[in-house]
């Protein structure tokens, strides 16, 4: 007898999923981060050199340069740019959606530059005189305000410059701390009176200072003295970035590249949806199912880890699908193997899921293992391919084992499919007989 409330059950689960990927499929596609191989930009791969003799290039160092260079993007209103360390000495800026590429090159280039100046605006310090990761956030003692420590290598230098200034008329003794100072466009003059201006400080030096220490004060915020910090310690090595790499993508050709791969997507699902559909016959029909699901919830997860599509991502999202199949493949080729020995279709389809399981995990937990390899070493567009990867396998067992065995499991417990061997894709002709 056909029970029929698992074929219902069947098909308000399939409706659920189609109306959700129907509904929501869109806003997630639109929604999902490209990377610039796919909507054009800037690609450029830097080896980090320290500038004076005996500084290091630390980990320490190249946050901060990962942060000063951070701040230089921010000029050309990146929203979202990738700055990514990589090794012990290398630095790899992607900025996707760039069209003044030659201004982003030009910008990258230029390091953060500290210079102390007089009103005059001659330099008297720069950051070559900072001591190594010399600048920290700190707070003032006596009121407990954000400030800016500074440490230079030399305190004689200092005291000669203090020296010197505090000896100036009262509104001529001041040291002004300025950040990329533009030579022939800012001056003091012309930012005193403005309500924000351009330097970091403007103290007055009634004084010698005997020391190599400098406190920055102004109206900071404890993340603006923080950033201060990492901007100064980058600028203050100086380190110097050579460019190893380059590669720069138009908008049109990134736009071009990701139709022709969705294209090139699509056709080779659709040939693994007809190939499934014609050798595997109704279990080819819940394959398709699965597989759709699994497309969409891979789609999703990568949308909610904020990652950033890239060629490699698509090229792994296809294969992911044909590893999918592959689990499907194990699992029906099993089931039809069962059903040729002479076992009902119930048997057959307990026992071919029973042993295909540990063949698939096998060989899925091989790909983790290489996918975490290229992501441990891979540079970024590897890693986009490996995390792509990783995300399809994991939902293919969600889908292509798990989902496929709720759905075909419920015709097969529905005893509609009994008898009928033909609808797994075995004539009667090949069933062994008892």
């Amino acid at each position: 007898m056909v029970k029929k409330g698992r074929i219902i059950a069947f098909f308000l689960i399939v409706l659920i999923f189609g109306g959700l990927i129907s509904q929501t499929v869109m806003g997630i596609t639109k929604e999902i981060k490209l990377g610039l191989d796919l909507q054009g930009g800037f690609e450029i791969l830097y080896q980090v050199n320290p500038a004076n003799e005996g500084d290091v290039i630390d980990q320490q160092a190249l946050s901060a340069t990962v942060g000063a260079l951070n701040q230089r993007v921010n000029v050309l209103g990146v929203s979202e740019p990738n700055i990514q360390i990589e090794g012990d000495d290398r630095i790899r800026v992607q900025l996707a959606g760039v069209d003044d590429q030659q201004t982003a090159r030009d910008l990258l280039s230029t390091e953060a530059n500290l210079t102390f100046r007089d009103v005059n605006d001659e330099v008297l310090l720069d950051g070559s005189d900072l001591q190594q990761n010399g600048a920290s956030s700190s707070f003032k003692d006596q009121t407990n305000e954000p400030i800016v420590t500074l440490t230079l290598r030399d305190a004689r230098l200092f005291e000669d410059i203090t020296r010197e200034i505090s000896s100036r008329p009262p509104g001529e003794n001041l040291l002004v701390i300025w950040l990329d100072f533009e030579e022939g466009v800012d001056s003091y003059e012309a930012e005193m009176m403005s309500e924000d201006p351009k330097f970091l400080s403007a103290a007055s030096v009634r004084q010698v200072i005997p020391s190599r220490d400098v406190m920055i004060e102004g109206n900071f915020t404890v993340e603006e003295t923080r950033f201060i910090a990492e901007v100064l310690n980058a600028g203050s090595l100086p380190v110097q970035l050579e460019e190893m790499y380059s590669n720069s993508v138009g908008a049109s050709l990134g736009e071009q590249a990701m139709e022709k791969t969705i294209y090139a997507g699509f056709i080779g699902i659709a040939l693994i949806f007809l190939y499934m559909l014609f050798y595997y016959r109704f279990m080819g029909v819940i394959a398709v199912i699965t597989l759709s699901m699994y497309i969409y919830l891979v789609l999703l997860v990568f949308n909610w880890m904020n990652a950033i599509l890239t060629l490699p991502g698509i090229a792994a999202l296809i294969l992911g699908v044909g590893m999918a199949v592959d689990a499907n493949i194990i699992t029906y080729e099993r089931i039809k193997e069962e059903i040729r020995s002479g076992k009902s279709i119930m048997s057959a389809f307990k026992a071919g899921s029973r042993r295909s399981l540990s063949t698939i995990l096998d060989a899925n937990i091989t790909t983790i293992l290489a996918a975490g390899v290229l992501f441990a070493y891979g540079t970024s567009s590897v890693q986009g391919f490996a995390v792509m990867l990783i995300v399809s396998i994991l939902t293919s067992f969600v889908t292509a084992v798990y989902g496929s065995r709720l759905l075909l499991g419920l015709w097969v417990n529905s005893r509609a499919l009994n008898k009928k061997p033909r609808m797994f894709g075995v004539k009667e002709g090949e069933i062994d007989e008892l």
